[in-house]
């Protein structure tokens, strides 16, 4: 072989070598990006959506691809959505557990899985990025045999356990799937539990025109009104987004600030306001609204979205226990901070951050809010009190108690024509119960929507 021949074969290894390496390391920065953000949700407890906008995976993702970042958001929220079965598979491959001080190990392993077995990754891709992310581990770097060893089980043998598994159950934390069982029935809490492992479509609120906007973005008008898109791309570049044509708003979240009715020219309190879905119904509605909310950072958001939406309300940065308007209003709308375990399917990390103390905590402090929202309410005037949780402790049963000790509050039934005909979602009482089994959106189009509980009350003169 003549030495020109020899240097251009050289020349050619390299140039591969390089190649591999450059298309290696393209992967390698999302796949960090997606263990950081895992370990902010399971080691931090911070909700996927701060994690997002504040942690190390943000920091991270700052620099990334717009096609990176949502990879990097699509492998730790697939992650924790089937984070059950994944343990599972990978406890069947650890012969002897997993390490301790370990470093990302458990994450970089799930994720990997995660790849493997649900995101249609290459074997040898997600493994080798693996590999590389805990040879990079400060702790993590001692178990780069291991964990190729581990994944390339689950790639030998994942499929076959996955197709055995009961997904519903395995990625339902015990407490919530009992809780579930004993009050909706063992069926219900399967089908409950199968919509999680959905990610949620996206549903727009529209100011006017809803047949319309649906042909524009290639959806559908949904029974209730909202306008249905299915889940993926981003939403500010959807048409209509820069000209405030719509917003984003779960079809059950923009069911309880219709439920007032007739608010045209009306004072309106919004309490815990955030991000301001309901605020900005309310506003296009002709109500004048005061949006409060104890978060200064979320009321800001809520005054971004109102300007993009061209629509005007008073904001308030406050806690509703402790706000003194000075006055009272034809109706307030309470959206009570709760365990938020009627939006599993878009947040799934909630499954791992809350529980039964959680649960306790902000029962307490749902009876305190819906009390202080009475209060604020003139006599003849309307209250609606919703939470998107589950929890029978959140919605039904704070009802009932005030019922019990407030006599000039009295339960207005709400009517199946205020839901789109949903019949089914209204309970013997008048009150609604939406669950994320529910909902039929038609032939082609994502079903389910979140669980949502809502009450209207009427208050009369306590004097």
């Amino acid at each position: 072989m003549g030495l020109g021949r020899l240097s251009e074969t050289k020349a050619s290894r390299k140039n591969a070598t390089q190649s591999r390496t450059r298309d290696h390391n393209v992967g390698l920065p999302a796949r960090r990006a997606a263990v950081a953000l895992l370990g902010s949700v399971l080691k931090d407890a911070q909700p996927l959506d701060e994690a997002l906008v504040s942690s190390r995976g943000a920091w991270l993702m700052d620099s990334m691809a717009v096609r990176d970042r949502a990879l990097a958001r699509a492998i730790a929220a697939t992650t924790l959505r089937r984070m059950g079965q994944l343990d599972a598979v990978l406890d069947a491959a650890l012969d002897k557990g997993l390490p301790k001080k370990a470093g990302a190990l458990h994450e970089i392993l799930l994720t990997g899985a995660c790849q493997v077995l649900f995101l249609e990754t290459p074997d040898h891709a997600a493994i080798d990025l693996a590999v590389t992310l805990v040879k990079q581990g400060r702790k993590a770097r001692h178990f780069d045999k291991l964990a190729n060893a581990v994944l390339r089980k689950v790639a030998a043998q994942g499929p076959e356990m996955v197709s055995r598994q009961d997904a519903a159950r395995l990625n339902t934390p015990d407490w919530l799937w009992r809780r579930w069982a004993s009050f909706y029935g063992d069926d219900a809490a399967q089908r409950i539990a199968g919509a999680h492992l959905e990610e949620a479509a996206l549903d727009l609120t529209v100011k006017t025109d809803p047949e319309g906007w649906a042909e524009k973005l290639g959806g559908v008008v949904l029974d209730t009104g909202s306008v249905r898109l299915a889940a993926g791309g981003r939403v500010e570049n959807l048409q209509g987004f820069e000209d405030g044509g719509w917003w984003v708003q779960d079809a059950a979240a923009a069911i309880p600030a219709r439920l007032l009715g007739d608010v045209s020219g009306k004072r309106v309190a919004d309490l815990c306001a955030a991000p301001g879905g309901k605020t900005a119904q309310l506003v296009h509605a002709g109500a004048h609204v005061t949006a409060v909310d104890a978060s200064g950072t979320r009321l800001g958001r809520l005054r971004e979205n109102l300007s993009r939406l061209n629509l005007e309300a008073v904001t308030v940065a406050e806690d509703a226990l402790t706000w003194e308007p000075g006055v009272t209003f034809d109706a307030v709308l309470l959206d009570a901070p709760c365990t938020g375990t009627g939006t599993l399917r878009r947040h799934p990390d909630i499954a791992r951050l809350k529980n039964e103390r959680d649960l306790e905590e902000l029962s307490d402090l749902q009876a305190r809010l819906l009390h202080r929202a009475v209060s604020l309410v003139a006599p003849g005037g309307t209250l609606v009190y919703c939470t998107c949780s589950l929890e029978p402790e959140e919605g039904e049963n704070q009802v009932a108690r005030l019922l019990e000790d407030c006599p000039h509050v009295s339960l207005d039934p709400i009517r199946p024509q205020e839901t789109g005909g949903q019949t089914g979602w209204i309970d013997a009482s008048g009150r609604l119960r939406t669950l994320p089994c529910d909902l039929d959106a038609g032939p082609g189009a994502p079903g389910g929507l979140d669980g949502f509980f809502a009450a209207r009350l009427r208050i009369g003169d306590s004097h």
